[in-house]
């Protein structure tokens, strides 16, 4: 069951005293200032969560417990700014805390090759609050994104056990054609692995701040490394590979 504590929501603002303002034509031109939904783990169990994204000087609209049965918290309205995003960029955005809904998930998150599971039961909750939630504001699958996608150069969450495919099965984000896939490293087994400055133009044409610097330095190597984790996560050294290019080449 999906159980929503809300936590100081807004609801429909009072006109100024002594001034009458009329609402009941409402212009067509119009839709949600939410173009994004940003995804993070909390490194912490759920009390810490709680307390730091509430009292903290984080936050985040939503918060997904690692309970049995999962408590979802509404920490910030919708229509109000969440500092969660940090400095950021996606497709060229990069005031993505004015433009975006936060969902933190209690896991403890990882390194190297270790790295806490999420609950099937945090993933079918999420699935629940994160449709409703792109219905309500139109978002693009492609906008459905983690904070290491986001912020390469400084994050990794949710990690490489978040299940992104499974969420784009659902409709919830943007995954790729497989055959393609495999299709395309057959033909580059033949032609060959593209260039670096290939990669980082492939890489900002699907959303990413990549540099355009032709070279695999550190900051490159980041890039590609978010691009592996949430595409291909069972291997996520950051270097430029047959594989990564062939989906790069399909993803649209």
């Amino acid at each position: 069951m999906l159980m929503l504590a809300l936590l100081g929501a807004c609801g429909t603002y009072p006109s100024p005293a002594g001034l009458a303002i009329d609402r009941s034509i409402q212009a067509k031109s119009q839709n949600s200032r939410v173009e994004f939904v940003v995804l993070h783990y909390t490194s912490s169990n759920n009390g810490v969560a709680l307390k730091t994204l509430s009292q903290g000087n984080v936050s985040s609209h939503y918060l997904i417990t690692d309970d049995p049965t999962p408590h979802v918290y509404q920490l910030v309205d919708e229509n109000r700014r969440a500092w969660h995003a940090g400095v950021s960029q996606w497709y060229g955005s990069c005031n993505l805390n004015s433009a975006s809904i936060g969902i933190e998930i209690v896991n403890e998150g990882g390194s190297g090759q270790v790295w806490a599971p999420y609950s099937e039961a945090q993933i079918a909750v999420l699935k629940v609050l994160l449709r409703d939630i792109v219905q309500r504001h139109q978002i693009k699958a492609a906008n459905i994104v983690g904070h290491s996608d986001i912020a390469p150069q400084r994050k990794v969450d949710p990690g490489p056990l978040f299940p992104w495919k499974e969420l784009a099965r659902a409709g919830l984000g943007r995954w790729y054609d497989e055959e393609q896939v495999a299709g395309n490293v057959r033909a580059l087994e033949r032609s060959g692995l593209p260039t670096v400055r290939w990669f980082q133009q492939e890489l900002s044409r699907v959303g990413y701040a990549a540099p355009a610097t032709g070279v695999l330095d550190k900051a490159t190597k980041n890039v590609i490394r978010a691009f592996q984790m949430h595409y291909r996560p069972s291997r996520y050294d950051g270097r430029p590979d047959i594989e990564t290019a062939a989906i790069l080449q399909t993803l649209q």
